[in-house]
């Protein structure tokens, strides 16, 4: 296969995931499509045993997928950014690992397919077809990626270890809140008086 078809194969994927990510993250920090802005997904982060304040946490996990999504998409940034969405997944998937692997029971496999897109890319690189390329990576460094990689995966260490964990039936309110298959269970983590 030629460098220009693995070239249009990073742009797909660079688009889609980066396109679903910027979406997610716009849930937390817009309200849209959706998505519960940064006063619900605040109160559920606190539900969650983060430390801090909940509405602080929704914005940055929210500006770590919008942010990182938007520019994997645009492939600027490719090694900070994917960077970012890698650390946002890591403590995602942490929230997630009690309901076991698949995304059918609450479980983390969309995180740890996102967060691997995303490392795979900061490593790699966004390919031609990309704003980096076009700036003469003049932000997308090697030693860049690898100085953010470590930044983030050690923040996202410590957000998971310093975690109180959440009663029992939190697990659930995971899987409904960031669920679109289940929309009562998602009302009721909202609007917990349904």
């Amino acid at each position: 296969m030629s460098d220009k078809w693995n070239d249009v194969g990073l742009l797909v994927l660079r688009l889609g995931v980066g396109g679903a990510l910027a979406a997610h993250g716009a849930q937390k920090l817009f309200g849209w499509f959706g998505g519960y802005g940064p006063e619900g997904t605040g109160q559920f982060m606190s539900s969650l045993g983060f430390a801090g304040d909940g509405k602080r946490n929704a914005i940055l996990a929210g500006l770590g997928e919008f942010g990182g999504g938007s520019l994997l998409a645009l492939g600027l940034g490719t090694g900070a950014a994917g960077a970012a969405v890698a650390g946002t997944m890591t403590v995602a998937g942490s929230t997630h690992a009690p309901n076991g692997f698949f995304n059918t029971s609450g479980g983390y496999e969309l995180p740890a397919t996102f967060g691997l897109v995303a490392t795979a890319l900061a490593l790699g690189g966004p390919g031609a077809i990309s704003l980096d390329h076009a700036l003469g990576h003049k932000l997308n460094r090697k030693w860049m990626a690898f100085a953010a990689l470590a930044s983030t995966l050690g923040s996202a260490y410590y957000l998971i270890s310093t975690r109180q964990q959440p009663l029992a039936a939190a697990g659930d309110e995971v899987s409904a809140a960031e669920s679109a298959t289940d929309n009562s269970a998602a009302e009721s983590v909202a609007d917990p008086e349904s």
